[in-house]
């Protein structure tokens, strides 16, 4: 199976059409300090699972996203097996109105990825995240960040498998959504290297 990704100018109409929600079975707790790094465990839930739509979260979405911020410096990355849509991902850099990009002109966010359901676990995610790499490197970006939340179990585990290292936690992130604490994953990705002229 040969997975492609492409910087493409993408319909956020079709973007939105690959679902991101996510059976939440088990959360993760974290203990620690970003001096002295975080202990993290697993602990499923006492109660039943449940499904997490981001997109159902009023102003989000992929279709909200050019009334709430200036997509200039977005890349938008398509993964496709075939002529078929397998996932998508959208990276930005140098937004003055993109808090999470903390002012910075060196640091990309991987502001979404997501898969969709018949192709997860086949190496898109994977080559998502690399694809965005690479387009944040070749923009003089040296760090890439990542939001999630300790909810969302498979995502950590996906991007500390990608060597992302979580660097800060924020319990109060969300106050309509105590149960949930805001996670930032970074990775150091350099600058672009260039080949030598003497090879």
């Amino acid at each position: 199976m040969r997975i492609e990704v492409r910087e493409e100018s993408i319909d956020l109409g079709e973007y939105a059409g690959i679902p991101i929600a996510f059976e939440v079975e088990c959360v993760l707790d974290v203990a620690g300090n970003a001096d002295d790094g975080f202990a993290v465990t697993e602990r499923r839930l006492a109660s039943a699972s449940y499904i997490k739509n981001y997109d159902a979260t009023p102003g989000e979405g992929p279709q909200q996203w050019p009334h709430r911020f200036n997509l200039a410096n977005w890349g938008f990355l398509a993964a496709r097996i075939g002529a078929r849509t397998a996932g998508m991902a959208a990276v930005a850099y140098d937004t003055p109105d993109l808090e999470v990009l903390e002012g910075r002109s060196d640091l990309a966010v991987l502001w979404d990825i997501r898969v969709a359901p018949d192709a997860r676990r086949q190496g898109v995610g994977s080559a998502l995240f690399e694809a965005a790499e690479t387009w944040a490197r070749a923009r003089g970006c040296l760090t890439l960040k990542v939001e999630t939340q300790t909810i969302n179990v498979p995502a950590c585990r996906f991007y500390a498998r990608h060597g992302c290292v979580l660097r800060a936690i924020h319990p109060d992130a969300y106050p309509t959504l105590p149960h949930e604490v805001q996670l930032l994953w970074y990775k150091d990705i350099g600058p672009v290297r260039r080949a030598s002229a003497n090879g």
